[in-house]
C-alpha cells in the first residue's frame, strides 16, 4: 500500500487490534464506531473526490474534522449528543494513532483538542402508571405479533432493560418459578439479573409456550425468525402508542421512544420510595449520581418538599415528622 494512503491501514488496525483484540469492545461499541467512520469516510470521499482506500491521515486535519461535524448537524440533522458520540469515536482513533505513529503526534494533538459541544439538558420524558397500563393493553392479543409486543412492553416497563439488552435476550435468559428473573449482559459487559413480578411471569410463561424448544433462540423474534432490530422495536412501539393515544389523552402530548420505557421504570421505582442506589443497581448504572436525573424530573417529590415549607406571608413552623406508628400505617 502507498505510504501516503496510511489512513486505511491505521483504521483497520484500530478496529482489529485496538478494539477487538486489546480492549475486547462489545459489539455495540464496535457498531457505533463503525457507523461514525462510515459517515466520515463517505464525507471524505465527496469532499476530496477520491476513493476511501487512497486517503491519507494528513487529510483528516482539524479543519476537515470540524467540517464533518458541522455536516452531521446541518445536513444530516443530528443533535449535539450524536455529534459528540461521533467525535468520541474519532478521538479514540487518534489516541491510537498517537501511540503507534509518533510522527503524526502534532496532527493527533490538534484533532484531540476539538471539544465536545455543550447542549441543553431537557427534563426526561416518562410514562405514569395509568399511561403504562393503557400502552400495555394496546397490542391485539388475537395475533402472534400482538402477543409478542405485549410481552415485550410488560418486560421493558418492569425491568427497565436497555433496548440493546432487550432485543439481545434469548429464551434461556428467562428463569421462571421461584426466584423468577431475567438475566442479561449489560453495558460495560456487566452481568445483571433483574427479578420479575407475577404479571411479567404470567406474560412470559404464556409467550414461551409459543417459542421453539431451542433455548438459544431469540426471545422476541421478528417475522422472519431473527432478532428484532432497534428500528423494529421503535416501529412497533410507535404503532401501539398511536392506539393507546385514543384511550389516553395525556399520551398525545408525549414523544415516546424505547428509552422512555426505561425512564418510566426508574420513575415508577422512585415514586414508590425505592432508594437511589437500588435504582442504579436495577438499571445497571455505573454511578448512583446518574439516577439524579430522575430526581430532577420527579414533580411529586418536589411538591412533597414544597408542602413542608410555609408561605412567605405565613407563620413559620418547625417541621415535625409523623408519629412512628402513623408513618408505618401510611407506608402500607
Amino acid at each position: 500500500m502507498n505510504s501516503k494512503a496510511d489512513f486505511p491501514r491505521l483504521l483497520q488496525a484500530f478496529f482489529t487490534e485496538r478494539l477487538m483484540r486489546q480492549r475486547q469492545a462489545s459489539p455495540h461499541t464496535i457498531a457505533s464506531y463503525r457507523n461514525a467512520f462510515r459517515l466520515l469516510v463517505q464525507f471524505a470521499q465527496q469532499r476530496f473526490n477520491q476513493a476511501p482506500s487512497t486517503l491519507a491521515l494528513a487529510q483528516l486535519d482539524p479543519a476537515f474534522i470540524s467540517s464533518f461535524l458541522d455536516h452531521l448537524e446541518q445536513e444530516r440533522g443530528n443533535q449535539a449528543r450524536t455529534r459528540n458520540a461521533r467525535l468520541a469515536a474519532i478521538h479514540a482513533f487518534f489516541h491510537y494513532v498517537a501511540l503507534h505513529e509518533p510522527h503524526h503526534s502534532a496532527l493527533c494533538q490538534q484533532v484531540l483538542a476539538i471539544p465536545s459541544k455543550r447542549y441543553d439538558r431537557r427534563s426526561i420524558a416518562f410514562l405514569t402508571r395509568p399511561e403504562m397500563e393503557v400502552l400495555v393493553a394496546a397490542p391485539d392479543q388475537a395475533t402472534w405479533s400482538g402477543r409478542r409486543d405485549r410481552t415485550l412492553l410488560v418486560l421493558a416497563l418492569q425491568t427497565g432493560l436497555r433496548l440493546s439488552e432487550l432485543i439481545g435476550l434469548q429464551c434461556q435468559d428467562i428463569v421462571l418459578g421461584q426466584g423468577a428473573h431475567v438475566h442479561c449482559w449489560g453495558k460495560g459487559r456487566k452481568e445483571r439479573c433483574t427479578p420479575l413480578r407475577q404479571d411479567a411471569v404470567r406474560a412470559l410463561r404464556a409467550w414461551l409456550r409459543e417459542r421453539p424448544a431451542d433455548p438459544t433462540t431469540s426471545l422476541f423474534p421478528n417475522a422472519r425468525g431473527g432478532s428484532l432490530s432497534r428500528d423494529g422495536v421503535a416501529y412497533l412501539l410507535a404503532k401501539h402508542v398511536r392506539t393507546a393515544q385514543k384511550q389516553c389523552v395525556s399520551l398525545q402530548q408525549k414523544h415516546i421512544t424505547p428509552h422512555v420505557l426505561r425512564h418510566s421504570t426508574a420513575m415508577d421505582l422512585l415514586q414508590h420510595g425505592v432508594d437511589r442506589s437500588v435504582i442504579a443497581l436495577w438499571l445497571g448504572h455505573e454511578s448512583v449520581e446518574t439516577v439524579s436525573i430522575y430526581l430532577h424530573a420527579n414533580l411529586e417529590l418536589k411538591q412533597q418538599a414544597l408542602d413542608k415549607t410555609s408561605p412567605l406571608n405565613g407563620s413559620t413552623a418547625r417541621y415535625r415528622p409523623d408519629d412512628e406508628l402513623l408513618a408505618f400505617l401510611n407506608s402500607l
